[in-house]
């Protein structure tokens, strides 16, 4: 059977990521072949647990993993560690005597439980007592009815997790209500500032990034930018010295670290590099999935055996994020930089080749998998390839991260 896996991240009220939803195929796509939905779950989970590890499929934080009715009666749920895994029960599961004795035996092993899509009935009173998550859906669920659903359920022990928040604004809200944890896409949707309250060190940043994607790279130019920000030449040479280089002597210099490294190397690692600062005052995941994008997009391409494609689409993928980094419109962001026409495009919707990459890892991000199928044969990729890409770029960025904050 393919085996497809995506992950959402779960954020705490300070914006950390603390958990991540695993995300499996569903049913309705064409090439779907599974006898049934259990079986396909079991399938996932063992490529989850097996075949990337979850230290890297979650970088070591709790996988929330849904669970049918007949999973649950199964040993499958002993197999998993407690400390690595959230229980979510469907919302299409009766809470009979059966569920009861199964929930109350998995919070004798350690368990953590949450209730998925939640809706308040008198019939999960007892059930109530044994979860430690509700998940609300806040499409599905508005105005009061968000507050009256922590009123109904009238139990501090419990922590509320709002799903579906796709604004700041419903994030706010979530939090004055009372939640707990979050999940959805609001961390990536920004709050537009003007250009002149963007701070004066991301204003450098930029300057650096527009230099080291012009055409026609000065290097003489660059080592002057760079040699005015102490900090960051700091970093670079401390980063360019650190064993994933593995350069013989010792790098000394601004000017030799760019020599050594080459025009795609600058433009891959120093944007990076910037990347990262760019998002000191931003929740990490946003650094973490324009990498994984970066790393993703370059592989597709490379699958897609247009190699010529490659830099541009590890650009377009570490640039996706830009506009929730900077709080500018992502179209004003791009203007000032001198990236291919190709990659402009692509991020602002065009129907391109980069446009139809940048489809199918977003898609793909998302466990939108009838749109991976669609995306996954516009680029002229067999769909089973696609999930060894995205673990490997999930392997990849590992690297990027312990080297780099060490820096």
């Amino acid at each position: 059977m393919k085996i497809f896996v995506a992950r959402q991240p779960i954020f705490n009220r300070k914006e950390h990521v603390v958990a991540y939803e695993l995300l499996f195929r569903s049913g309705d796509v064409a090439t779907y072949d599974a006898e049934d939905d259990d079986e396909a779950t079991v399938s996932v989970i063992s490529g989850a647990f097996l075949l990337l590890g979850m230290d890297k499929t979650t970088d070591r934080k709790r996988a929330f993993i849904n669970f049918t009715r007949n999973l649950l009666k199964r040993d499958i749920v002993m197999q998993l560690p407690s400390q690595s895994v959230v229980i979510e029960i469907l919302e299409n599961i009766e809470p009979d005597e059966e569920i009861l004795e199964i929930c109350t035996n998995l919070k004798k092993l350690g368990y953590v439980i949450a209730l998925d899509d939640f809706i308040f009935s008198k019939k999960f009173l007892q059930l109530i007592q044994l979860v430690d998550i509700i998940k609300v859906d806040f499409m599905a669920t508005l105005g009061e009815e968000r507050k009256n659903i922590i009123t109904a359920v009238n139990n501090p022990r419990i922590k509320f997790l709002a799903e579906k928040v796709e604004t700041r604004e419903e994030f706010e809200q979530a939090v004055s209500l009372g939640y707990s944890y979050f999940q959805g896409y609001f961390f990536s949707k920004p709050e537009i500032l003007s250009e002149e309250d963007v701070p004066s060190y991301k204003v450098q940043y930029i300057r650096i990034l527009q230099e080291i994607h012009r055409t026609d790279l000065d290097y003489s130019r660059m080592e002057e930018i760079i040699k005015h920000d102490v900090a960051f030449s700091y970093k670079l040479l401390k980063y360019v010295n650190s064993a994933h280089f593995g350069f013989r002597q010792k790098v000394h210099s601004i000017r030799q670290a760019l020599v050594l490294l080459g025009k795609r190397q600058v433009e891959q690692w120093i944007s990076l590099l910037i990347l990262r600062e760019l998002g000191r005052d931003r929740p990490e995941e946003i650094v973490v999935l324009s990498v994984i994008r970066a790393k993703f997009g370059e592989s597709l391409a490379q699958k897609m055996n247009v190699p010529m494609l490659a830099p541009d689409a590890f650009i377009m993928g570490m640039f996706s994020m830009l506009d929730c980094l900077l709080n500018r419109p992502i179209k004003e962001i791009l203007k000032d930089l001198p990236v291919s026409i190709g990659v402009k495009d692509a991020l602002l919707g065009a129907n391109n080749q980069l446009g139809n990459i940048y489809g199918l890892l977003l898609s793909y991000e998302k466990g939108e998998w009838s749109d991976v199928s669609f995306y996954a044969d516009r680029c002229n990729i067999q769909e089973e390839e696609v999930p060894e890409l995205y673990l490997k770029s999930h392997q990849w960025i590992s690297i990027f991260l312990k080297e780099s904050s060490s820096q």
